[in-house]
């Protein structure tokens, strides 16, 4: 090849990245980004705000004090960040920490799946988010680590399930994201 890169790895890489539903191939063709109709992104938001409030629940009894205050830490400076790279890898970091505690044969794992193939939408919505909103997500990060840290399962759930929702709902106002 090109680069000096063996076709396996390459290969391997593809079909990791297919399975994940980020690329999409064609036999003797190539490969390419995958792209989500709107209707699919919001498919995608309808399970997560249905599975990640079970995996939080499953999550929170083992979190623990360490990772607790690590999830406080993130709501801190996601609120301080400016750009949009970095609040991305800040709000994951702080979404997949919270599901650190859970145990799960599948569930952990299809939630990234879920978040690996929205990634590029998140990254177009946060360019476009009006401040009001801005604030209101960040008072939900607040708001999930305070239910988290008082071990209340089922108010995390409610915070979680509208965070998500409202960025459902958002993204459905920018068809262009989409475009």
């Amino acid at each position: 090849m090109r680069h000096g890169a063996s076709r396996a790895p390459v290969r391997e890489a593809l079909r990791i990245l297919q399975a994940d539903g980020l690329v999409v191939t064609v036999a003797n063709t190539g490969a390419w980004v995958a792209r989500l109709s709107q209707a699919e992104c919001e498919e995608i938001y309808q399970v997560r705000e249905r599975l990640e409030p079970l995996l939080l629940r499953m999550s929170l009894p083992q979190l623990g004090p360490a990772r607790i205050e690590r999830l406080a830490t993130l709501a801190r400076e996601i609120e301080q960040v400016d750009d949009v790279e970095q609040f991305l890898r800040l709000d994951r970091a702080l979404h997949l920490l919270s599901y650190e505690g859970a145990e799960t044969a599948m569930l952990g794992d299809t939630i990234e799946r879920l978040w690996n193939t929205t990634q590029h939408y998140r990254r177009a919505f946060s360019l476009l988010i009006e401040p009001e909103d801005r604030r209101t997500l960040h008072d939900e990060h607040h708001m999930l680590v305070k239910a988290i840290r008082d071990g209340d399962a089922e108010d995390a759930e409610r915070v979680l399930a509208g965070h998500i929702r409202r960025t459902r709902l958002q993204l459905a106002h920018h068809p262009a994201v989409f475009a």
